[in-house]
């Protein structure tokens, strides 16, 4: 799918903007993105707002923010022609986006230790009833959704809604990173195993053993993950 389209400085939406203005923004936000993390729109791929405004039968006003949104993001970049592509990734890209959500996955946790409440512990357990559905089934679109919001809710329930924000984020690029890589059979029910023991030491308030359990679940995939696709092997980065 080509699109073709310029490129201006990012233009967030603001308490000002009416309304219907932002729901608008969100929404072609959130098309643009979940084509993008979804493979419809590979690396490369150029887009323009006028395109993507007749696409949703919208004004062009409200795509350019969110547009502009998923470049600050790092989903969009300026092309050679100063058009708007879907970033690529290197490997370097690949591990410094590793690098920094297992840092910002480890400041949820930790803190989520000494400030999750019973009901959110709850909801964790019903993210992994829901997890367990999937993966039964198996459906592993409904399963990685699942996954990021599971991840996303430790950080909301540990009262640090920008460290979720930009896990949000993160995650977005490892999504990015999994398309068209084929799982073992075993993948789902072994990371539905992984998310329950960091929920176990999240109830028991056990941050040793939470950030132990954390750190074994993302290298044991998104490292492996990054091994394969940079020919390295299965080690950490």
């Amino acid at each position: 799918m080509t699109i073709f389209g310029d490129a201006k400085l990012p233009l967030m939406p603001t308490q000002s903007d009416p309304p219907a203005k932002r729901s608008l923004t969100e929404t072609a936000y959130e098309h643009v993105r979940d084509a993008i993390l979804n493979g419809e729109l590979p690396a490369g791929s150029i887009l323009a707002e006028a395109t993507v405004a007749e696409q949703m039968g919208i004004s062009k006003t409200p795509v350019r923010q969110a547009l502009q949104l998923l470049r600050t993001e790092g989903l969009l970049e300026v092309g050679a022609r100063r058009q708007l592509v879907v970033r690529g990734s290197s490997p370097a890209h690949r591990n410094e986006i590793l690098q920094i959500r297992e840092a910002l996955e480890e400041i949820a946790v930790e803190t989520a230790c000494r400030v999750m409440t019973v009901e959110a512990i709850d909801q964790l357990r019903l993210t992994l009833l829901r997890q367990k559905r999937a993966a039964d089934a198996p459906d592993e679109e409904a399963f990685l959704a699942l996954d990021e919001q599971f991840h996303i809710l430790i950080a909301l329930s540990a009262d640090l809604p920008i460290v979720g924000r930009l896990l949000e984020q993160m995650r977005g690029f490892a999504r990015l990173m999994r398309l068209g890589r084929t799982q073992p059979p075993e993948h789902l029910q072994d990371v539905l195993a992984e998310h329950t023991a960091i929920v176990d030491a999240l109830e028991a308030r056990d941050a040793p053993r939470a950030l132990r359990a954390l750190h074994d679940h993302l290298h044991h995939w998104d490292y492996l993950l990054v091994g394969e696709q940079d020919g390295g092997g299965a080690g950490a980065a």
